[in-house]
């Protein structure tokens, strides 16, 4: 297996690259959804390959373990697949971490996107195969221009996917380079003291998630902390919280407060307010790349390799 010290990119999806949809979390909805997703997929000059059970659903899980695990190999498996697209996060990825035959990706390594649940597989993938995946938006999602541009830029081109960030507010100034390590907050306090857990060690650590009163974002990011998983990491990029309340029964507390107050413990620059999250403008990030944040110019730039 390769070491995860060994970062390794895989080959950038070129014009008719065939893409596989699979669902190894959340069902989909409808089939509105699965035709949106062929329709991105095509809209981005690719070819869309439908995973076998990817209209499956058994509760809450685009079908059983088994079955969702089939689709992912076979995915990472096949030769006539150059890319995977999650459909949707929901939950249900880190069901699979034990079972993925890593073996496999690591030989033939492929560009797999999502966000939210799709944060374990970009964990372990990293963690097991040092493999960079992108955090970007899941194939069913209404491509905004914007989102559009990202990903054709990180995934087609190995180029900078993202750049200032308009929106975002500096929580504590300052710059930092490292490698992009993160994703969903929550996946990552789940993945806490596991064997998938990414280290965050000199990384500038992206994070995002919804529906969570701010009381529980400061609860897994103390977690962290006490973990001592942040000990080392050079700064944080926070997305969106959105749907984020930031009442409770004893009082409000403001997301930005709680960032702040991190920050200033691990004593490295903070922004908020990236596009990345649970919004329309989503900037597709290659976890594992190398990038740098000005926390003062809301500017984050990816240093993309081409080799």
């Amino acid at each position: 297996m390769i070491s995860a010290r060994v970062t390794r990119w895989p080959e950038p999806l070129a014009p008719g690259a065939r893409v596989a949809l699979v669902a190894p979390a959340g069902p989909l909805r409808d089939e509105s959804e699965l035709e949106r997703a062929v329709q991105n997929v095509r809209a981005l000059g690719w070819e869309p390959i439908v995973a076998k059970h990817a209209f499956a659903r058994a509760g809450y899980f685009a079908g059983d373990d088994a079955t969702r695990l089939d689709d992912v190999m076979r995915a990472m498996h096949e030769r006539t697949v150059d890319g995977i697209w999650c459909l949707r996060g929901g939950y249900g990825a880190m069901r699979l971490l034990a079972d993925i035959d890593y073996d496999v990706f690591a030989r033939t390594p492929k560009p797999l996107i999502g966000f939210s649940d799709i944060t374990a597989l970009h964990a372990a993938l990293w963690t097991r195969c040092g493999v960079i995946t992108y955090h970007g938006p899941t194939a069913r999602q209404s491509l905004t221009a914007f989102s559009r541009a990202s990903i054709a830029r990180a995934v087609g081109e190995r180029a900078d996917s993202c750049g200032i960030a308009a929106n975002a507010r500096t929580i504590r100034g300052g710059t930092a380079r490292g490698r992009l390590a993160g994703g969903n907050l929550a996946l990552l306090t789940a993945l806490c003291g596991t064997p998938f857990f990414p280290r965050l060690d000199g990384a500038v650590v992206v994070l995002e998630d919804v529906n969570e009163p701010i009381y529980r974002i400061d609860r897994m990011l103390r977690q962290l902390l006490l973990a001592g998983a942040l000990d080392a990491c050079r700064a944080i990029a926070f997305g969106h919280c959105t749907n984020c309340s930031e009442e409770s029964d004893v009082g409000a507390r403001a997301l930005d407060d709680v960032l702040a107050e991190t920050a200033e413990m691990l004593g490295i620059p903070c922004i908020a307010g990236i596009p990345v999250g649970h919004i329309p403008d989503q900037w597709t990030l290659p976890l594992g790349a190398e990038a740098e944040l000005d926390a003062d110019t809301h500017r984050m730039t990816v240093l993309a390799s081409r080799h």
